[in-house]
């Protein structure tokens, strides 16, 4: 059995002690297992749990749906947790930068983040809810999620904090996140938004495959500052 091209894949695990594990397989080639953790065969980690590759008595792999765990070369795209609340109050709702192009900032307080962050916990009930953090070695670095669905289209948005940006995370999570939405999910066009003055926006959504579609002039008020509204779209065939 090749373990390794379960990597990144969703899977049901059964061992020898015919306990049952699911979730997102991450592949440990015998020499790092080994060093790591002494071992002599390779395995699969399946969140906390390692189960070495004669252990396995069956796997096979699992279609999920609504906020799945995803991996890219630097990213884990999880689902929040309430202990996050207290650090994207820090980090996004103490900083007015965060907000000065959307106006939208549901981590101002610590109640409100604590608010927000069981409003995002609540919803992985539905299939169709998409609200991930960004994680870097258990580090929050930004927030991606998927709102409003319907049956065509759906509308997503990021944000990541500002000691974080410039590493190429929001580019790297959408790319992520559009894939995932389109493929998985089949959702055939996936929209946003940016005012036409946020560049860092502008730029990460068109590297991630997006394109502008039309401009709302005066389209996006937040305080006393009106801001053109450019509206992008990213559709399955693409």
């Amino acid at each position: 059995m090749d373990l390794s091209k379960y990597d990144g894949k969703h899977v049901r695990v059964t061992d020898q002690w015919k306990e049952t594990f699911t979730g997102m397989a991450r592949y440990g080639n015998a020499v790092f297992l080994a060093c790591e953790y002494g071992g002599e065969e390779d395995g699969l980690f399946i969140e906390n749990h390692l189960i070495y590759h004669s252990q396995i008595v069956s796997i096979e792999e699992t279609q999920v749906h609504g906020t799945a765990e995803l991996w890219t070369e630097h990213l884990i795209l999880r689902k929040y947790r309430p202990e996050d609340a207290e650090v994207l109050y820090q980090c996004f709702g103490t900083d007015p930068e965060m907000a000065k192009y959307s106006g939208w900032n549901p981590y101002a307080t610590p109640e409100m983040a604590r608010k927000t962050v069981r409003g995002f916990i609540k919803s992985y009930a539905d299939t169709h809810s998409y609200s991930w953090v960004m994680d870097v070695e258990d580090v929050v670095v930004g927030t991606i999620g998927a709102y409003d669905f319907d049956q065509n289209r759906i509308e997503v948005g990021f944000s990541v904090d500002r000691g974080w940006q410039g590493r190429g995370f929001a580019t790297e999570a959408l790319q992520k996140v559009l894939t995932y939405l389109t493929e998985n999910e089949g959702i055939p066009c996936v929209t946003a938004w940016c005012a036409a003055e946020n560049t860092g926006s502008r730029r990460v959504l068109e590297k991630a495959g997006m394109k502008w579609i039309r401009t709302e002039k005066d389209g996006l008020s937040v305080g006393d500052k009106t801001y053109d509204k450019l509206i992008y779209a990213y559709h399955a065939e693409e």
